[in-house]
């Protein structure tokens, strides 16, 4: 196990996090989490977050305690975060208080914690920096600092500063027990070859157009024509996506849809392991093919890699995009498009897709 040669100078015991959404931003804070873990074997890491979101943490370090908490109803409101503060406090006892999200709720937990002695650190959100390179005119076209940097940075704060030694989730491709995921299919054969694909995303800035994402389905339907042993997964949630999948997997014989089948986070990663390659959107289904250690090609609209939150360990050249002069318009993809007819994502070929996905299988 990887310690920080600097030991643990301030002598803690427990260290207290918290980071309640966005799943993206949760499944970021997993590297860097693991890290730290790992860095100080002798500190108990308590992580506070939604109560779907703690399975997420699979394999993690023996050190690292996840505890589920549902901000919107068994601790809503001011009355609810100043009680599971002090829950929090009764039970762990921490020595600090690390705020992985920096919102209301992340600072009136901090306003709890130190007014029970306990200090607090919070990561930095750089506005001001946000807005210049995604306003309308003017842009300044500079990369921020990555969001993992950022979580670091806070842990920095606290007096835990952190080695780098997060090796995915499963230490390698292909390496989880093909048992977690037998309710979804059967382990992949020798010379087969699966893509998976998560065609949504929570903002419609962020989402490659179904109709487009249908054709790029169709030409790697032709490929499995002539290569049998090759599959494609259709990853998805809501009741909308669902139709979609089902539909598509209904047409095109080499997909399967998982929408709806509430396979669980173990499930679903333990596959995305096994895939040679994952197409998602700028979205949780990138961040989660990433440390699940899978090939991922990513396809960005109204938001930009510039913004701080590629994929762990993604490259440029992973990333599908258009060199338009009003991109970024939205850190998040959630705002009008200033153009009205979001042509940084319909302008992108299907054919330009489909050759990535294929120019990463043949690596």
């Amino acid at each position: 196990m990887a310690q920080n040669p600097e030991g643990n100078p301030h002598g803690y015991r427990t260290v207290l996090m918290a980071r309640f959404s966005a799943l993206g931003d949760v499944a970021m804070t997993i590297p860097v989490i693991y890290s730290v873990c790992r860095c100080y074997p002798d500190v108990s890491f308590v992580m506070v977050t939604r109560p779907s979101m703690t399975t997420m943490f699979v394999n993690s370090p023996d050190n690292l305690v996840t505890v589920a908490a549902d901000v919107k109803k068994d601790y809503d409101g001011v009355g609810g975060i100043r009680r599971l503060c002090a829950e929090l406090v009764q039970t762990y006892k921490p020595d600090v208080f690390v705020d992985l999200h920096n919102v209301l709720r992340t600072r009136l937990m901090s306003v709890f914690l130190r007014l029970s002695g306990v200090p607090t650190a919070r990561i930095f959100k750089p506005r001001a920096k946000r807005r210049a390179l995604t306003r309308k005119h003017n842009k300044v076209m500079l990369p921020l600092v990555s969001q993992r940097a950022r979580y670091r940075e806070a842990f920095f704060k606290a007096g835990l500063p952190i080695n780098d030694c997060f090796d995915g989730l499963y230490h390698g491709r292909s390496s989880a027990d093909p048992a977690l995921f037998a309710a979804i299919t059967a382990p992949k054969p020798e010379g087969c070859r699966w893509i998976g694909i998560a065609p949504f995303a929570a903002h419609a800035g962020k989402v490659y157009p179904p109709e487009q994402m249908e054709k790029v389905l169709a030409l790697l339907q032709a490929r499995a024509d002539q290569e049998p042993g090759l599959r494609i997964f259709l990853f998805g949630g809501g009741a909308s996506e669902q139709r979609v999948l089902e539909d598509w997997a209904a047409r095109f014989p080499a997909a399967t849809s998982l929408a709806g089948k509430r396979y669980g986070f173990p499930a679903e990663l333990a596959l995305i392991n096994h895939l040679d390659v994952m197409l998602t959107m700028d979205s949780a289904n990138m961040h989660m093919a990433a440390i699940a250690g899978a090939p991922t090609v990513s396809i960005w609209g109204a938001t930009h890699p510039y913004c701080g939150f590629k994929g762990w360990r993604q490259t440029d050249e992973s990333t599908v995009q258009l060199p338009l002069s009003c991109r970024p318009c939205s850190v998040f993809g959630d705002k009008p498009c200033m153009r009205g007819d979001l042509l940084c994502l319909t302008a992108i070929r299907p054919e330009n897709v489909y050759n990535k996905i294929i120019q990463v299988l043949q690596t």
